[in-house]
Formats: structure tokens, C-alpha cells, sequence
């Protein structure tokens, strides 16, 4: 690649735009986005007015759509994307028993072969599809390898944590890419470092997003008893193991992986953190406003991909190619 060539990427399941600003801050353009939530479109919109973002069911785009929105520019192509994981999560209670019908089967799962049909029409330099571990369960990953094959590309897996990237939370995801991806680790930063300067949440300041979230009284004397690490909810999820939520945050070190259904305690005082706060946890800077219901924007930001470790993905395409 010409050292003057400038790379564009186009966002697939775009969400509330973790990757893409990630992909900005690591000096890649993007420039085209798909996205049919309409809480994410609103965000995404907000915070990337210049970027085209198709509203519809990526099921329902025709490659030859994007190819007219890219077609003036000219330069290096990179798809990126994280389908919904919903198909292969552990987390899923209703996750199918085979692994096979999770990708075949699962309206949900099927997505992903969206991705992959989209990505063999448009041949980008680069690609890089983001999901959950478990999306290489059983007979997964060789399918993956031949419907990725079937478009003419051979794939890597690269398994990823978001943590030794720069953000304040644990996250181990799996970044599928014809090029193999290797990222120095960087400092790592905890709950308290990332929250500390906040101030009190509140309506009338310059702060987005950092208000009260509600809790009842009595959740508020549970939450009280609560030391760092332990948690008001268990459940289990489809492969038997149990999870958490409504977790106190230890403050010196990085907070548990932030999923759409995540809500955590404040490290120090009796109340959930904020949407603010949760966005910090996952990297997003306050410039980033999310839009929609409270819950929605809880869930933008689970369902994220984290902003520095976006932003290490993009910085290393740039040195490597």
C-alpha cells in the first residue's frame, strides 16, 4: 500500500458507534455505517453526522448500495462489524444446543452471514468482524473458515482483551480478519482511574449522560451491605454457568465485562453508576452522547465495541499494511 493512500472503513451492525470512533481515533475514515435500531441511529447519527448510515436491515442492503456511497473515494477499503452475539453467547438462555444452528438456524445467528455475504461482494483490503468466544464452539469455526473461504478469503482468529488495550474493563472478544492481528499491551487502567473526576451525577451540567439512574429503597439498603465485587443478582445462563449483575465495582482494578443487561454499583456510594460512568468503563469519551431511553443507552454501550480497543486494532492495520 502507498504510504499516501488513505484507508476507509465501512461499520456493519454499527450500534451506538463503539468501532467507529475507535477507527476515527485511529486515523481511519469512516464513511458508510449500517444500523436499523432506531436508539442506535439516533446515536450514531448524533455523534457522526458526516458519516452516510443506512437505516435498514442489513439483510435488505445490496452491496452495490454501499459501492455507491464509497465509490468516490477511492482509497483502501476496511469492513468492520460486530453482529449481534445474541445466537452464541453463554450468557443467552435461549441459546440453541447445536452449535451448527446457532449460525444456520438463528435468525440472529444468521447475521453473521450477512456480514460475510457483504464483505465477499465489496473485497476490502481488510476486514474485521468482532463476536464472542463462543462463536468458535464445536463445528463454528470451521464453518466460519469455509463461508469466509466460499468469498475468497482465509481468516484469523484473534482473541482479544479489552483490558490490556487500554480500557477500564474486562473484555474478552473474538476479531475475525484475514490478517492476523498482534497488539503490544498497554497500561492498564481501573475503575477509579477512569471515574474519579466525575462529578456528582446531576440534570443542569455539561456532562451528558451522567444523571441519577433510579433505585428503589429497598434495593438501596441490599446494595448498602454490598462490598467490592459482590453482587445483588445471579443467574445462569445456557451452558449452566452463573453470572452477575448489579456488581459494586472494585475501584482498583478494571471493572467485569460490560454487557447490554450490565449494571454496576458505584465503588463508594449506595447507587448504580451512571450511563456516564458505565460509558467511561468501556472507553468512550464524553463527547459521545447516547440518545434513547435509559435502558437503551445502558445497553448501546454493552453491546459495544470498546473505543481503545477499536482504536488499537486501526492503529495497528495502519502500521502493518
Amino acid at each position: 500500500m502507498n504510504k499516501s493512500t488513505t484507508m476507509i472503513a465501512i461499520d456493519l451492525f454499527s450500534g451506538g458507534g463503539g468501532f467507529t470512533r475507535g477507527f476515527i481515533q485511529g486515523g481511519i475514515k469512516v464513511v458508510c455505517a449500517v444500523e436499523n435500531s432506531p436508539p442506535a441511529i439516533r446515536t450514531y447519527s448524533e455523534n457522526f453526522p458526516d458519516v452516510f448510515l443506512f437505516n435498514k436491515d442489513v439483510k435488505k442492503i445490496h452491496s452495490k448500495e454501499i459501492r455507491g456511497v464509497i465509490k468516490d473515494f477511492g482509497e483502501e477499503l476496511v469492513v468492520i462489524g460486530g453482529p449481534p452475539c445474541e445466537a452464541f453467547s453463554e450468557v443467552s438462555v435461549d441459546r440453541m444446543k447445536d452449535p451448527l444452528d446457532r449460525l444456520y438456524k438463528d435468525e440472529r445467528g444468521r447475521l453473521v452471514l450477512e456480514f460475510i455475504r457483504i464483505t465477499g461482494d465489496l473485497n476490502p483490503k481488510v476486514f474485521v468482524m468482532e463476536n464472542v468466544p463462543a462463536i468458535t464452539d464445536g463445528d463454528l469455526r470451521s464453518a466460519l473458515e469455509y463461508e469466509f473461504e466460499r468469498v475468497g478469503f482465509n481468516i484469523h482468529f484473534n482473541l482479544l482483551e479489552a483490558s490490556k488495550h487500554g480500557c477500564p474493563s474486562r473484555r474478552r472478544r473474538i476479531f475475525i480478519s484475514n490478517v492476523k492481528i498482534q497488539l503490544e499491551p498497554s497500561k492498564q487502567i481501573t475503575v477509579w482511574d477512569a471515574i474519579k473526576d466525575l462529578p456528582e451525577p446531576g440534570e443542569y451540567q455539561d456532562i451528558p449522560n451522567h444523571e441519577y439512574t433510579p433505585v428503589s429503597k429497598k434495593r438501596r439498603k441490599r446494595i448498602h451491605k454490598l462490598r467490592w465485587g459482590q453482587s445483588l443478582v445471579r443467574f445462569r445462563g445456557s451452558s449452566g454457568k452463573t453470572y452477575t449483575s448489579w456488581t459494586r465495582l472494585h475501584p482498583f482494578k478494571p471493572a467485569p465485562t460490560v454487557k447490554g443487561n450490565s449494571r454496576f454499583i458505584h465503588p463508594f456510594e449506595d447507587r448504580l453508576i451512571t450511563v456516564r460512568e458505565q460509558a467511561r468503563l468501556m472507553g468512550f469519551p464524553d463527547e459521545h452522547v447516547f440518545l434513547g431511553s435509559r435502558d437503551n443507552q445502558y445497553e448501546q454501550i454493552g453491546e459495544a465495541v470498546p473505543p481503545p480497543l477499536a482504536k488499537a486494532i486501526a492503529l495497528y492495520l495502519r502500521r502493518c499494511l
